[in-house]
């Protein structure tokens, strides 16, 4: 397979995917380049040519988890209160309401079963990466993955729970509102 001719058939639909998941298009330019260095390293690794595609979206979104790790990473001191989302080029409105909602991730976090909550800690706000921490713990990488990857779908669905996003055309959420009743920390940290 040759670099030139994949990055002609997929370049434009890696790019879109990029800028409507970040919020800053020198960023969304930025990883562009590092999949395309990536995909050059990495392209004798795939094994199926008709799965090339899924292969290249998985590189993309592994790039982009780890641009957003380490923008949580940047952070000097993640307390219950202090945790910010990457929102530093959004809007000072979208910025209040990413700051707001931040105070709950650790809340909910604790409301995770243990190894789903240390795994979501040790990868996404850490930044450990999740080969170390398999090794560290003695289990898999894939088993690593599965906790990482159902941990966030647990966050997610407790944010889900207790309130109603608004998101512009990217998916940043741009403003949201509590549901009734809808947890214990929306009324002490949002």
């Amino acid at each position: 397979m040759d670099v030139q001719k994949v990055w002609s058939d997929y370049g434009d639909q890696i790019k879109g995917f990029l800028a409507s998941r970040v919020s800053n298009l020198e960023d969304a330019e930025d990883l562009l380049q590092e999949i395309l260095i990536k995909t050059h390293k990495n392209l004798s690794s795939v094994k199926d040519p008709k799965r090339f595609g899924a292969w290249l979206f998985q590189l993309a979104r592994n790039t982009l988890f780890d641009y957003y790790r380490k923008q949580v990473s940047k952070v000097p001191e993640k307390t219950v209160h202090e945790l910010d989302l990457p929102a530093e080029d959004l809007p000072d409105q979208t910025q209040s309401v990413h700051a707001e909602l931040s105070r709950c991730i650790r809340p909910f976090l604790s409301e995770l079963p243990e190894i789903y909550r240390d795994a979501i800690v040790e990868a996404d706000l850490n930044g450990t990466s999740q080969k170390e921490l398999a090794k560290r713990w003695g289990v898999s990488h894939s088993a690593i993955k599965s906790r990482v990857q159902r941990g966030r779908q647990m966050l997610n669905q407790l944010f889900e729970n207790c309130c109603s996003f608004e998101l512009d055309a990217q998916g940043n959420i741009m403003d949201y509102e509590k549901k009734p009743d809808c947890c214990q920390f929306a009324e002490n940290e949002v």
